[in-house]
């Protein structure tokens, strides 16, 4: 998904307000929407791209910016709630519109699309649009960093896409709903869509915000349950129900369909065009541009793993065994203005992203899948879990996690003693020899005096060999500096893992570092 295309709407969209049918007596909850997803689930799946007039999915960038809400009409603006609703009009990249409700304890009633909320700018359209086409999605505002001024907290637009922020941080990466046989080399993903919201009216008082969403694709439905805690970190419980379609009804859509390979629970978006560690190289005047720089995962036998992105010149699709996974995230570890030099993306102000699961998962894979780009504008990293076992069609999967949107690590009881670096060249005095410099950093690490430097533990897979390594007391930057050397065997053209830990007296300090490395 395009960011700029994104940052572009929640520059220009303004308020709306809602006209709402009589209300209906019924209690909102996961249970009630995971029987609606249950009886979608036995039919085959129709895009509500259908019911798009083709006025809509025929604008370009610049006329969709054209259409703006108008202000003042934010959904519970006249009740001086803490959280506020503005949606999103359809069209240009949003095709499938989607149905929203409001609900209190009590009732639940639809909020209907009005024209008269938009200001379409030099556009006529508004002759040309069904009264009844539905938002593309909605933001989220809170009073997040000031008392007396909202800010915007959240986003739900495009597909199973979402964004959340917290004190302080300006959008980057994004979370979604589901990942279907996202990286599979021999077939498209499957996007899956949240197509029905349903709003929980908070409280005066209230500091924390709930959503319900319906989940659909060819594949499968879903509920899902969001509990929205806004803060310095900005915390999400998340709930879901996914109830897989049979074969019959998958093939009814799409003949060609092969059966679901990965499903990508959890999964969160991000881009990495360039930074520290690149070897590919372009012409431009900033040291580092992306959204997130590595993937953070604590595994079931309590080693952390760092996993340094990268923009490869071909896709790759990295896969490692989690069973029981602890936690995973994509993490912006380079906080200076001085690596990113942009004044107008700030890059060293966006969020890195957790995903602590709720119980044991149990047996499954943890996905990294990194897309080759040469455009800072689109996302291209992935990551995502993926169960061992999968869901019996029509049976309900339910699984849970919490998302913390954050810039401080330390809230989070991440290790100390990290990786801070990565660096990867030639080796000027052996031809063919790649050499990676890693610099690590921590209280512990710090302690150690250089008479007694901690010891490098390296290793990589079968098709190469390490041939040197060497670790140094960094003292500019207060880090230990390993020096690590590869050398690939000749002719091989496949990717190279390699990993590499620091050891004090015996015992692993910190984090496990990892790398994919490929041939040029």
């Amino acid at each position: 998904m395009s960011r700029y295309y994104w940052l572009g709407l929640i520059l220009g969209a303004a308020a709306a307000t809602t006209v709402c049918a009589g209300p209906e007596q019924v209690e909102v909850t996961l249970a009630y929407v995971a029987r609606l997803a249950e009886k979608r689930a036995q039919h085959p799946f129709r895009s509500p791209r259908e019911n798009l007039p083709k006025v809509l999915r025929n604008l370009d960038y610049d006329q969709y910016r054209e259409i703006r809400f108008r202000p003042n009409h934010a959904l519970w603006t006249a009740d001086r709630l803490p959280f506020r609703i503005e949606f999103f009009h359809p069209g240009y990249l949003y095709q499938e519109p989607v149905r929203i409700y409001e609900f209190t304890p009590t009732y639940v009633q639809p909020i209907r699309f009005v024209q008269n909320f938009f200001n379409y700018g030099r556009l006529h359209l508004q002759n040309q649009i069904p009264a009844d086409t539905g938002y593309a999605g909605f933001r989220v505002l809170y009073p997040l960093n000031q008392t007396n001024k909202l800010d915007e907290l959240s986003a739900f637009l495009g597909a199973s896409y979402f964004r959340l922020l917290g004190k302080g941080q300006h959008y980057g990466l994004s979370a979604r709903g589901l990942a279907l046989d996202c990286g599979e080399p021999d077939r498209p993903e499957e996007f899956s869509i949240f197509t029905d919201w349903w709003l929980g009216k908070p409280q005066k008082d209230s500091v924390a915000l709930t959503l319900y969403a319906l989940l659909d694709s060819v594949s499968c439905t879903g509920a899902y349950e969001f509990l929205i805690r806004p803060g310095q970190t900005t915390v999400a419980d998340v709930q879901a129900v996914l109830f897989f379609r049979r074969a019959n009804d998958v093939r009814a859509v799409k003949p060609e369909r092969k059966p679901i390979t990965t499903i990508g629970l959890a999964p969160l978006t991000s881009m990495f065009w360039f930074g520290e560690n690149s070897e590919r190289k372009f012409d431009d005047y900033r040291p580092e541009v992306h959204d997130s720089d590595g993937l953070l995962m604590h595994m079931n036998s309590g080693e952390w793993l760092w996993r340094p992105l990268d923009n490869p010149a071909v896709m790759r699709h990295q896969v490692f065994w989690a069973p029981d996974i602890h936690g995973f995230g994509l993490l912006q570890r380079e906080r200076s203005f001085a690596a990113y030099q942009d004044l107008f993306n700030l890059y060293n102000k966006v969020p890195s992203v957790w995903v602590e699961p709720h119980g044991n998962w149990g047996d499954g894979h943890l996905h990294l899948v990194e897309l080759s780009e040469n455009y800072e504008g689109l996302d291209n990293i992935v990551a995502f879990w993926d169960p061992a076992n999968k869901p019996a069609p029509m049976q309900p999967f339910r699984f849970g996690y919490t998302l913390y949107w954050f810039m401080q690590p330390e809230l989070l009881k991440f290790p100390g003693n990290k990786v801070v670096a990565t660096r990867v060249g030639l080796d000027p005095r052996r031809a063919g020899v790649r050499q990676f410099v890693i610099d690590f950093a921590g209280p512990q690490l710090d302690a150690l005096p250089e008479s007694a430097p901690p010891r490098a533990i390296s290793n990589c897979s079968t098709n190469a060999v390490i041939v040197e390594t060497q670790v140094f007391r960094n003292r500019f930057l207060n880090t230990w500096r390993v020096f690590l050397k590869m050398q690939p065997k000749p002719g091989d053209r496949d990717p190279v893992d390699l990993r590499c830990t620091l050891q004090a007296n015996g015992h692993p300090v910190g984090e496990t570092w990892t790398y994919e490395w490929s041939p040029p």
